[in-house]
């Protein structure tokens, strides 16, 4: 059976948590033995976008949203946060390609730091998910 193939879109906004996010993503992707293609966007809200693109080219079996929004004095929080996840959701409904988000959201920096290996749980999700879409196809033929 071939590998399966990854599409993963990280955010360079908040380059230091996004980095740890890739980092246990990264580690997850090798060890499962998957192949991966990495698209960087500006931030959060560009993460659908290119989500789609990714879905629409037909290359992958799932893919991966990264990113870290950290509140702040304003309700930009709550639009970035809350718009980037339903965006993140509408491109796995609209093309039937799972897409696990671990678009962290969190108070301050710390607490995002501590949730680093949350790439690596997203890339579980994402090959679980692609596993389950194969077999059920398999099943329903």
């Amino acid at each position: 059976m071939n590998p399966l193939r990854i599409g993963v879109v990280h955010s360079r906004f908040n380059e230091e948590i996004c980095q740890a996010l890739l980092v246990s993503a990264r580690a997850e992707l090798t060890r499962a033995g998957a192949k991966a293609e990495f698209v960087a966007v500006a931030g959060a809200l560009e993460i659908p976008l290119a989500l789609q693109w990714m879905a629409q080219s037909g290359r992958f079996d799932a893919l991966v949203a990264i990113g870290a929004v950290i509140r702040g004095d304003t309700y930009h929080f709550e639009v970035v946060a809350n718009e980037s996840a339903r965006g993140i959701m509408e491109v796995a409904l609209e093309s039937g390609l799972p897409v696990a988000n671990a678009v962290l959201t969190t108070d301050d920096e710390a607490q995002a730091l501590a949730r680093k290996g949350k790439g690596g749980e997203a890339v579980r999700v994402a090959l679980e998910m692609a596993r389950l879409r194969q077999e059920l196809a398999a099943q329903w033929r």
